[in-house]
């Protein structure tokens, strides 16, 4: 588990790739090495890898071909800086949100707009398919998304062009690599776990993913009563 608090940045310097997957090593991350050990997950651009290997200022990860098919991980190249987070420790502040560093999708930077000494940079989903429905239901102004990692608060979001938007703050922009990305960049978007467990039970509930209809009948009931008061259906 993590919170979405970038720790460093850290920077590529190796990649290896084969048709079972890549190894990739990072440097300048003696930040977040103090207490690592080897099978510990760090967090490289939001997505939850095992370390392998590592020593006082690198360390490298596996990535097997499922996280290079749903990640931006695959297009990252050497001298390329990447988001790094430890695993949540128990007695850190929890600052930002639940993340699991499970990335759902890509989405492409569309648009930045400067606001001052701020940032707002809109993002767009690629045409939903069978195999990466879309997200945008988990998506709600003001609400979290995991943005390369980081947690970030959505300021808009257009269902119809499949857009949403987040705001970063001077310090923000200089402590992550989105603040660099340029507009037709990649990015890995997980959404907020919550609202997932939250439409599986609803569906559940009514029986649209389950067989507990009970809430279902409940709802049925009252309708039909409501529309026996109206004089819809008879008495």
């Amino acid at each position: 588990m993590f919170t979405g608090l970038i720790e460093h940045l850290g920077t590529v310097t190796a990649i290896q790739v084969d048709e079972t997957g890549c190894t990739m090593t990072v440097s300048d991350a003696t930040p977040i090495l103090d207490d690592c050990h080897i099978g510990d997950s760090i967090a490289i651009n939001g997505a939850c890898l095992t370390v392998t290997a590592f020593d006082k200022e690198t360390f490298t990860v596996w990535l097997a071909n499922e996280t290079l098919r749903r990640t931006d991980l695959a297009e990252r190249k050497i001298g390329d800086q990447v988001n790094l987070e430890r695993a949540m420790g128990a007695h850190v502040r929890f600052g930002g949100h639940f993340v699991q560093a499970h990335v759902d999708t890509t989405a492409t930077v569309v648009d930045r707009q400067p606001d001052g000494d701020a940032v707002t940079i809109t993002f767009e989903f690629a045409e939903p398919t069978p195999e990466r429905p879309s997200l945008l239901a988990y998506l709600i102004p003001k609400g979290y998304v995991t943005i390369d990692g980081a947690s970030l608060t959505l300021t808009s979001v257009d269902d119809a062009r499949r857009r949403f938007s987040v705001m970063l703050i001077q310090h923000t922009q200089e402590k992550i690599s989105l603040g660099k990305k340029g507009v037709g960049s990649t990015v890995n978007i997980e959404v907020d776990e919550v609202g997932k467990y939250v439409e599986k039970s609803m569906l559940a509930a009514i029986g649209g993913r389950g067989e507990n209809t009970q809430l279902r009948e409940m709802v049925e009931k009252i309708v039909e009563s409501v529309l026996v008061k109206k004089g819809v259906l008879p008495n």
